[in-house]
Order: structure tokens, then C-alpha cells, then sequence
């Protein structure tokens, strides 16, 4: 090291080194696809899609990509992070035979895209039931939010088309399990759209509803225990209806937009029918009132439905719309959970606001663009993403603790996927060293001892 002439030290770098590992921390996630039985599991869903004599297999192909962009990639040839790595990832295809699988999967539509979910629901039961108390199971049941996510094309590309938001791209309606405030989340549906799709049509929430609920185990599918959240793109009355159609197990809590008749009749709510809203810690929301609205305000939509309205006064400098009522912000939404009260009620829906949280870890894990030429490519690219996203959150689910169960995409492949390694062959071992300062070997190590005490698929 050469003496410092700034404010950092001055080093000479050499490209010469040996049994350094780049991305060592990823180790996490390669355990993570062992542990979910997903590198078994998609070989066997895509044996189908193997020519013969071919040296890769595309299920690890396919999940070589997938590893690939929950480190952080954003296109097919990132890939080649992985191949730099043998002793970590294995042999791993080139970018010609990547692309060529791709290409056979989107040959095959729905047929592919079937055999990945297939495996992705597999997985995700044994991983949910191998993490046992901290699997995103509150108060024995599943929340599953809705919503639609506008991804920028930045070239030519098919289906692309103008936005609502006047960018040019697609718009995708994608579901993401909440883990509530111990978790993150994770994927469950991704319904790749034009971008000018529409965003309250109601066969889209109905087909992302279905797909959700596929990867969902079948426990969730009986006595009430999902519960399906949107916003007021949801609250059309073919999608209502559709909810309402399976309301022995399905739970609906959907955002309404404030029509004429909806106002008329907030107007009419008496001022001693009005409720002080709750926060999540119980404590009484200062300049927010909650009331539940009946009558032929509900005419025509299905029966067992509760209307639900909340005032609140507006943010200093917030514009106030047409729908709203006596200076006071006017938002609505349904649901068919009865007995409780409206309070509990408008707070669960409240918390939809976390899907939030789940879109931005998407566009930080390959949903930043959609990297390929055609729809069929590109839906497949989906599928990818949110194999990444899985193992982004089973992972913490399985292995992290306290804090660091919350880490989003970012700060995990800050602190800890990004680690450098040693690796060092004694004998017929091979240990992978990492830096004893670095401040979160601690939690790699740790993470990587609770995996190994998982019980292994099969």
C-alpha cells in the first residue's frame, strides 16, 4: 500500500488474484434453492424442454437466471456473474444457450408458463411449512394484494403502448403476499398487460386472482382464510361479484371509487355515526373519522357486502376532488368480513399500502425494464422475476432473524449477498472464508447454520 495523499488510502491493484469468490454471500440463496426442493423440481417441470445430447439442464439454466437477477441483473447476459463462479453456482450455460431456452419456453405459452408455476406453488408449501411460525400466516390467515405496476419500454417492443401516466411501456397487474409487519413479501402473480391496459378491468383482477391463489397451499383455499386487497382499480362489479361468488373461503377487502351516489350519501351520514379512526399501535388517528355506509347505496352489488368510508382532513397544500365532502378527503372501500368492527376493518385495508413496498423491491429485482423483444419472451422474464423475488424473501424467512428479516433487495445484497470470499481446498473440503471484519459475516454464518438444520426435500 502506497502512503495516502487524500482523504482514502491508495492502493495498487492487481488482476492476478486466486480462490477469490466475488458475490460469496449468495451461498445464502443457493441453499435456499436446495432447501425449497426448487433445483429438483424445475429439472423435472422442464425435462421436456432438454434436447438431446444437451450438456445443461434447463431447470438450472432457468434458475441460473433467476440467481442472477436477485443479485441484482437485469437481463439474460448477467448470467455471466454466475458462470465467473463455478465453485459456487456450477457450471453455468452461455448466453447463446441461455437465450435459445427462452426462446423454446416462450415458443410454448401457457404450457411452459404452467410447469414453472407448478413448481414455484410446490415450493412455496414445503417452504411455509418448513418455516412453521415465522411463514406469512396472521392469524391464520394470508393477505394477497392486487395491484398494477408500469414498467418503462425505452425501445421498440412488442405491446408496448402509451400509459395512463402518458410513458411509454407495459403495465403489468402483478399479487405479492404481505408477511405483515414481521416480513416482507413475496410474489404470487404476475399478469404481463399492455401498457395501455386498462386499470380497473375486471377479467385482468380476475385472472391475477386466480393465478395468486394457485400458488397459494391448499389449506388457504377453505373457511375464509385468504383475503384478497386492492385499491379502487378493484372495484368494479364483475370483479366484486366474482369475490363475492366464493365468499365460504375467500375474503375481499376492495377500494371503491367515490361515485355521485356514494357522496350523497356520506353527506347524510349523521355527525354521532362517525368513528375516530385507529393506528396500527391501537392509538386514536387525530383528523380521521370512519363510518359504514347502508341502504340503496348498496343496491346492485352482492349480498353480505359492507361499504365502509373514511374523512380525514387534508394534508396542508393538498387539493381537495369533486368527490370530496366539507373540506375533508373522501375515500371508500368494501368487504364481506362481518362482525368486525369498522375501525379493525379500514385499518387492515389501510395497510394494502405496503404493496408499495413490494413493487419497489420488484423494479430493484428485474422489473426496472422488460429486457426482451416479444410479449411471449417477456412473460416468461416474469416468471424469472419472481423466482427471484421467492428466493429474495424465503431466505429471511428461513434463515434471518430480528431486524434483518426486514431487509429489502437492496440492503440484502449490500450487506450480505455481495460478500467476498476465500475458498480454500483442504483435503476433499473445500471452505468458503469470509472476511472476519466485514460486520455481517456474523449473520451470514449464522443464516447459513440455520439452513443446514432444515430437512432436506424429498
Amino acid at each position: 500500500m502506497r502512503e495516502p495523499t487524500g482523504s482514502y488510502p491508495s492502493v495498487r491493484v492487481q488482476g492476478d488474484g486466486r480462490q477469490v469468490v466475488s458475490q460469496a454471500g449468495s451461498v445464502l440463496l443457493v441453499e435456499t434453492v436446495r432447501k425449497a426442493g426448487l433445483d429438483t423440481a424445475m429439472s423435472a417441470a422442464l425435462g421436456p424442454w432438454r434436447k438431446p445430447r444437451a450438456v445443461h439442464d434447463p431447470g438450472k439454466v432457468l434458475l441460473d437466471v433467476a440467481l442472477a437477477v436477485a443479485l441484482g441483473g437485469d437481463c439474460l447476459a448477467d448470467v455471466g456473474m454466475l458462470r465467473a463462479e463455478p465453485a459456487v453456482f456450477g457450471p453455468v450455460a452461455s448466453g447463446p444457450t441461455v437465450s435459445r431456452l427462452l426462446d423454446s419456453l416462450a415458443a410454448s405459452g401457457e404450457r411452459a408458463l404452467r410447469a414453472i408455476r407448478s413448481v414455484r406453488a410446490e415450493a412455496r408449501e414445503r417452504v411455509w411449512r418448513t418455516a412453521g411460525r415465522a411463514a406469512p400466516d396472521t392469524g391464520g390467515m394470508v393477505t394477497v394484494d392486487l395491484d398494477g405496476v408500469l414498467v418503462i419500454a425505452h425501445s421498440d417492443k412488442e405491446d408496448a403502448a402509451p400509459t395512463w401516466k402518458r410513458t411509454y411501456g407495459h403495465h403489468p397487474l402483478m399479487g405479492f403476499v404481505d408477511h405483515g409487519p414481521g416480513g416482507t413479501g413475496e410474489p404470487v402473480a404476475a399478469l404481463l398487460r399492455p401498457g395501455n391496459a386498462g386499470s380497473n378491468t375486471a377479467s385482468d383482477h380476475i385472472i391475477a386472482a386466480q393465478l395468486a391463489l394457485a400458488q397459494l397451499p391448499k389449506k388457504y383455499r377453505r373457511g375464509r382464510r385468504t383475503l384478497v386487497r386492492t385499491d379502487s382499480a378493484g372495484g368494479t362489479h364483475d370483479f366484486v361479484a366474482w369475490l363475492a361468488r366464493r365468499g365460504r373461503w375467500l375474503s375481499y377487502s376492495v377500494g371503491m371509487v367515490i361515485t355521485d351516489v356514494i357522496h350523497q350519501h356520506v353527506l347524510k351520514v349523521p355527525a354521532s355515526a362517525w368513528t375516530p379512526a385507529v393506528e396500527a399501535d391501537g392509538e386514536v388517528r387525530d383528523g380521521a373519522w370512519i363510518a359504514e355506509l347502508s341502504g340503496d347505496v348498496l343496491d346492485g352489488w352482492p349480498k353480505g357486502m359492507r361499504l365502509i368510508v373514511r374523512k380525514e382532513r387534508p394534508h396542508p397544500g393538498a387539493q381537495l376532488r369533486l368527490t370530496d365532502a366539507d373540506g375533508m378527503r373522501l375515500t371508500c372501500f368494501a368487504t364481506n368480513t362481518p362482525g368486525r368492527p369498522i375501525t379493525a376493518l379500514e385499518l387492515r385495508h389501510r395497510l394494502r399500502a405496503r404493496a408499495e413496498d413490494r413493487i419497489r423491491a420488484a423494479r430493484a429485482t428485474g422489473l426496472r425494464n422488460l429486457p426482451l423483444k416479444r410479449m411471449a419472451q417477456n412473460r416468461i422474464w416474469l416468471e424469472i422475476v419472481q423466482i427471484a423475488l421467492d428466493l429474495l424473501a424465503w431466505m429471511p424467512m428461513l434463515a434471518l432473524t430480528g431486524e434483518a428479516r426486514l431487509w429489502e433487495p437492496r440492503r440484502l445484497r449490500l450487506r450480505l449477498l455481495s460478500t467476498a470470499g476465500q475458498l480454500v481446498t483442504t483435503g476433499r473440503r473445500r471452505i468458503l472464508r469470509l472476511a472476519r471484519h466485514w460486520p455481517w459475516t456474523s449473520h451470514i454464518t449464522a443464516a447459513l447454520d440455520r439452513l443446514a438444520l432444515l430437512p432436506n426435500p424429498g
